[in-house]
């Protein structure tokens, strides 16, 4: 995905591999998910967002947490941007490591 200033509902649905009906809900459930909208209430999610839906994903999808245990997780903001921003950074480092990998097989065999 491009990088831009702001993301519709649908490239942020597709970026996670989520319905846009879900990240509706998300909103409803986790009030610090809460992307800019214009006068029609369509919704921009901005850098900060995308990875806050990040997060949000990784708590439910990945570890298996329940929605209060992801409220109790949000509840200490200034842990969520930073674990964000890890998860974030940890995922370039992993794809970047299996492309110098793949390389090396390539050039191995």
């Amino acid at each position: 995905m491009e990088k831009k200033q702001y993301y519709s509902i649908r490239e942020a649905a597709q970026r996670y591999g989520v319905n846009e009906s879900t990240l509706r809900y998300w909103e409803k459930e986790f009030h610090e998910l809460a992307p800019r909208r214009n006068k029609k209430g369509t919704r921009f999610y901005s850098e900060k967002d995308l990875q806050l839906v990040e997060w949000i994903h990784h708590l439910l999808k990945e570890k298996g947490m329940t929605l209060e245990g992801v409220r109790n997780e949000l509840a200490n903001k200034n842990a969520v941007a930073d674990r964000a921003e890890m998860l974030s950074r940890l995922k370039q480092v992993r794809a970047e490591l299996v492309s110098i990998a793949e390389a090396f097989n390539r050039h191995t065999n």
